[in-house]
Formats: structure tokens, C-alpha cells, sequence
């Protein structure tokens, strides 16, 4: 009996029970026995899956209570991390050169896997290999004890701690009289502190000559969201890793991953739009992902499918949006009063339909800079925002876009929010009819300097001729639009180089002042892309051309000093003193005038 019984504890469970005990009795006076401290007993480690582990199915696990997929989809090696290439590559160098440092800081913002790194982290420092002999590596094997045991929280090494309840500096002045202590069975103890910004001034400072010159065999692994409210004495001694939020299409690739594994059929539009709500974050989009299978309709097989997404979230539908866009352009009062109370009967709340009006702007406008197909999901969605994107100017969206801004802050404060929506659309819809505010000042401006004008001018449409007859005076404009636009080398260059032949809509024929050699046509048909939103077609032709607005202006000084020079007054001075001379500043243009009136 004696020689039997010590073999199976020693074989197959040496090592759990003792850590099990320790770590409910060490954790539980440290911590005040939180979650992470409490050692479940040895029995229950095949009853109850951990969160952190991917399981395998079994038999047994038919009778486990249901895991939410934020836990059952823990990142379990760093190869399941996804987003974090640049982090990843640079612990494996550290590892592999043994340059380990003694502290590490993660930040980044929610679910973008902080707190799974440091456990990730501890596991490949601690992992000694299937068959115990390995060392620290990349990629923990996930079966040795060290590995299971960290990975369920049990490991009495790994010490993980919530800051948010565990403030003060006692609570940091337990961990300085531990640290002394060599580490139970782990090759390094860990202490991994969760959103230790929490922590108070007095406990950072009680903890900084601890983290400036800790033993040999502790690490100290910090996770928090808001990087900013820590201490730069504390930032200065950890070597810092910011966790990217992670892009929308990896985020909608990785629930796919998902779905597949959990065996359910989800639309690629679905995944799209809860990768868009996730906002970077793979906890919050998985927790959505979690729901939309909830609210999959049985009777179409548990799909999860687009509508039913935008649904559950109270988001708009994409052709809804389109066309409330439409109304507004169209100036239908009438059908966006219609559709805004469509989309709010189906529980569409009014500053989610601000946003998502701003949004589509937003969109394209990026499609109509960027020149090449929107970024959407089908391929509807991007022949919508193509055509849009042609048919509204620059100008048109960077007013619709300031319009909507407003109005989404007067949804947000509104004491009923429907009403301050319907009014908020109805004005962008009144101002889309507005003549753009900027040519409308300059029209004005044109009109008051030039009342006879006012008279006999016609649209530019109407009157291509009329329009490379007074090409001078619409050029001049033009290149006073651009150096306003804060283009002024290539204003400064259309005035002195180019003599312009013709000058219609997105046309340009001009003719190269002589003394210049280089080719201004690509700046300048790059400075009207972005001044009009529009392509030109600028190049060189032959023809009658007007003198360049430089030589323009030449002449007009050189005429305005020979008025001046046959001013009476002038010819007198002149003649008295041969030596003087006329000084051109800007009273000369006045002079000249009131000569010529006189």
C-alpha cells in the first residue's frame, strides 16, 4: 500500500494539488481572495473548461454551462493574437536573444488583448515543454503544467491583480515584501497588474524602486487603457507596447474564423457591420457577434444576416441612407420627412442616423479623392458611392459634411431628438439649393466693381465664346481661388507663365511665356483638381493668346507711370528737377487715378 499509492500522485498529479493550496492560501492574503487568486480544487479541473483555453470538444464538455465566445475565443499563443504582428516580432527577438527586460507595459484600448498578452507573456517565459526540459520561447507548448496552470489562473507564480480594487499602497507594499521570495516552482515569478493607472500616487512611488531593481527572477506585467494618467517615473522604467486597434476587415475575417468553428452561417455583409461596431476591438466585436447568433431567426436555419444585424443594433440600412442622401439633394421635403420616420418605426434612434448620414458623406468623399472604387461590401453599395461621388462637387460634401456636424451635436443635446432630426435634414436640404457661398461672394464682389457688366452677362454655360473673349478677367479669378486655396507656388506660376489661349470648363489651352523652360502643365492641372474637384484637361496650344497676368500687370504700371509722368503738376516738378524721380509705391495707382479725373 505504500510503495502504490505515492506512484499516481507523483505521476499524474504531483505538482496541482500543492499550488492549488498555496495559491488559495498565499493570493487569498494578498488580494483579499479576488477571482484571479482563487484556487479551484484539483477534482474540478476536468469538470469546469477554463476561459482562457480554445477547447477541444469532448464528451465531457456537453454538460458545461455555456461559455460567451469573448472567453471561449481567448487568444491561448501569440499566433491567435491577431493585429499585433510588430509586438509579436519583437518579444520573439527579445526571447530568442535573451533580452528580456524586467517590466512590460501594454496599452491600447478595449479588447485589443492587453491583459492576454501578459498572460501570453508569462506562459512563454515559464514554459519548460512537453517534455520539461525547454526554455522560455515564442511559442508555449500550452501542455505542460506551467502552461495549463497559468492558463486557468492557478499558477501560485503568476500573480494577477486588478488595480481598480487594489489601489492603495498597502496593497503594493505586499508585492515589495514578496518579491524578495524566490519563486515556488516557475522560473519566473510574475505579477501582472490590470489597468494599473487605477493605482494611487502614493502606490506608484512605493513601487518605483521595487520596478527600477527588481530580483532577478521577477517580471512585472502592466495593462491599462489609459497610458496617459501613469507616471512618467513609471513609463521610463518598463519597456512600453501600444496594441493597435485592430482594422475592420481582420476583425470581420476572424469572426468568419468563428462562425465557422461554432458551425454557424453568417452573410459577409453581417461581418462586416459588426467589425464596423466593434471599433478595433476583438472582446466588444466578438460580444456582438455573441448576440447577432442569439438574434438569428431559427426558421431561416440560425443565419445571421445583415438586416437582422442592423436590427439588433438600431443601425440604418445602407439603400436607407442613400436615399435619405438623395431626398436632401433632391430637395424632397416630403419623402425625408417619410423616410426618417421609416427608419425611426423601426427602431432606428435619431443620432444613429445623424451618424450614419455622416458617415456616407464621409465615405464619398474618400471614394472621390482617393479616384478609385469605394470601400463597401457588395458591389451595389460601391456603384452607389461612385456615383456619388461624381455627381457631388468637393465643395458640395465638405458642406454637406459641416451642415451634418452641426446637426448632430443640436440631435445629441435636443430634448426630443426626432424633431431636432427632421429639422436638422430639412436645413441641409434648404442650403443644398444654396449657390455655393465662395462663388457667390465673387460673383458679387465681380458685379460691384464692374456694375455695367451686370447688365449684359450671361451664364458661362451659355456662352463658351464670350468666356475665351474674357478669358483675362475669369482667369485672373481663377488663379486668385488657387492662391487662396494656400497653393501659392503654383499661383505665382500660372501668373507669370501662362498666356492663356482658351479658358471653358475643365479646359485649359495656354500658351508658355518664352523665358520659361520647364513643364508647369502637371502642378497646374493638379492645383484645379483640388481647387473644383473636377479633372482638367490643361495643355499647350497655338492661337490668339492674352498676355500673361504678369505681363498684365507690367503693363498696366508701366501705362499708370506714363499718366502719372502727364500729369501737369508732374511735368512741372520734372522740369524744375531734372534728378528726381518717381518713387512706385501703392498711392501711385491713386495718383494716376485722380490725374485721369482731372
Amino acid at each position: 500500500m505504500t510503495d502504490s499509492d505515492p506512484d499516481p500522485r507523483n505521476t499524474e498529479n504531483e505538482n496541482a494539488p500543492s499550488a492549488a493550496e498555496l495559491e488559495a492560501a498565499g493570493q487569498d492574503s494578498m488580494f483579499g481572495g479576488s477571482d484571479l487568486g482563487n484556487a479551484e480544487p484539483p477534482e474540478t479541473k476536468v469538470l469546469e473548461p477554463t476561459p482562457e483555453v480554445k477547447p477541444t470538444p469532448t464528451a465531457d464538455e456537453a454538460s458545461q454551462p455555456y461559455r460567451v465566445l469573448a472567453r471561449k475565443y481567448r487568444p491561448q499563443t501569440f499566433s491567435q493574437l491577431i493585429g499585433q504582428e510588430p509586438m509579436v516580432r519583437t518579444l520573439a527577438n527579445a526571447i530568442e536573444r535573451d533580452r528580456l527586460a524586467h517590466a512590460f507595459l501594454m496599452t491600447g484600448v478595449r479588447g485589443v488583448g492587453k491583459t492576454s498578452t501578459a498572460r501570453l507573456i508569462a506562459k512563454a517565459l515559464n514554459c519548460v515543454g512537453p517534455d520539461g526540459q525547454g526554455g522560455p520561447t515564442i511559442d508555449p507548448c500550452g501542455q505542460c503544467e506551467f502552461c495549463e496552470a497559468i492558463a486557468e489562473g492557478r499558477h501560485i507564480d503568476v500573480i494577477e491583480m486588478d488595480a481598480a480594487s487594489h489601489t492603495g499602497v498597502d496593497d503594493v507594499r505586499e508585492i515589495i515584501e514578496q518579491v524578495r521570495y524566490a519563486a515556488v516552482s516557475a522560473r519566473y515569478k510574475i505579477y501582472i497588474i490590470d489597468e494599473v493607472h487605477m493605482l494611487s500616487r502614493n502606490a506608484f512611488n512605493a513601487l518605483l524602486k521595487t520596478l527600477e531593481e527588481p530580483p532577478a527572477h521577477v517580471k512585472f506585467l502592466f495593462a491599462t487603457t489609459e497610458v496617459d494618467k501613469l507616471p512618467v517615473t513609471v513609463l521610463s522604467r518598463t519597456q512600453r507596447f501600444d496594441l493597435r486597434r485592430i482594422p475592420a476587415d481582420l476583425l470581420a475575417k476572424h469572426f468568419g474564423h468563428v462562425c465557422e468553428q461554432e458551425g454557424v452561417a453568417a452573410e459577409h455583409e453581417a461581418l462586416a457591420i459588426i467589425a464596423a461596431a466593434a471599433e478595433g476591438s476583438v472582446r466588444d466585436g466578438l460580444s456582438i457577434l455573441d448576440q447577432a447568433i442569439a438574434h438569428a431567426d431559427l426558421e431561416e436555419g440560425g443565419q445571421v444576416t445583415g438586416a437582422r444585424v442592423r436590427d439588433m443594433l438600431g443601425l440604418a440600412d445602407k439603400s436607407a441612407q442613400r436615399g435619405l442622401l438623395n431626398f436632401v439633394l433632391e430637395a424632397d421635403a416630403p419623402a425625408l420627412l417619410k423616410g426618417i420616420d421609416e427608419q425611426y418605426a423601426l427602431g432606428v434612434e435619431p443620432l444613429a442616423l445623424m451618424r450614419a448620414m455622416m458617415d456616407l458623406v464621409h465615405r464619398v468623399t474618400v471614394a472621390q479623392v482617393s479616384g478609385g472604387e469605394a470601400d463597401a461590401p457588395s458591389e451595389e453599395e460601391r456603384s452607389a458611392l461612385g456615383e456619388l461621388a461624381q455627381r457631388l462637387s468637393a465643395s458640395q460634401l465638405h458642406r454637406l459634411w459641416q451642415l451634418l456636424l452641426k446637426g448632430h451635436e443640436e440631435v445629441r443635446q435636443a430634448p426630443d431628438p426626432l424633431v431636432a432630426l427632421q429639422m436638422a435634414l430639412l436645413r441641409v436640404l434648404h442650403a443644398a439649393e444654396m449657390p455655393d457661398p465662395g462663388k457667390l461672394a465673387k460673383r458679387l464682389e465681380e458685379l460691384a466693381s464692374n456694375p455695367l457688366s451686370a447688365a449684359t452677362a450671361m451664364p458661362s454655360e451659355a456662352a463658351p465664346a464670350v468666356q475665351a473673349a474674357s478669358g483675362a478677367l475669369d482667369w485672373a479669378e481663377l488663379v486668385d481661388n488657387v492662391d487662396k486655396a494656400g497653393q501659392l507656388r503654383v499661383a505665382q506660376m500660372m501668373r507669370d507663365r501662362v498666356r492663356v489661349i482658351e479658358l471653358a470648363a475643365e479646359r485649359l489651352i495656354f500658351e508658355q511665356a518664352d523665358q520659361f523652360s520647364d513643364d508647369p502643365i502637371p502642378d497646374i492641372r493638379d492645383a484645379l483638381f483640388k481647387l473644383t474637384g473636377k479633372r482638367w484637361q490643361v495643355e499647350r496650344g497655338e492661337g490668339v493668346a492674352q498676355p500673361s497676368l504678369r505681363e498684365q500687370a507690367d503693363a498696366d504700371a508701366k501705362a499708370a507711370e506714363e499718366r502719372t509722368r502727364a500729369h501737369p503738376l508732374v511735368k512741372a516738378a520734372l522740369e524744375a528737377f531734372p534728378d528726381a524721380e518717381l518713387i512706385d509705391n501703392d498711392n501711385t495707382a491713386a495718383f494716376a487715378s485722380s490725374a485721369r479725373r482731372r
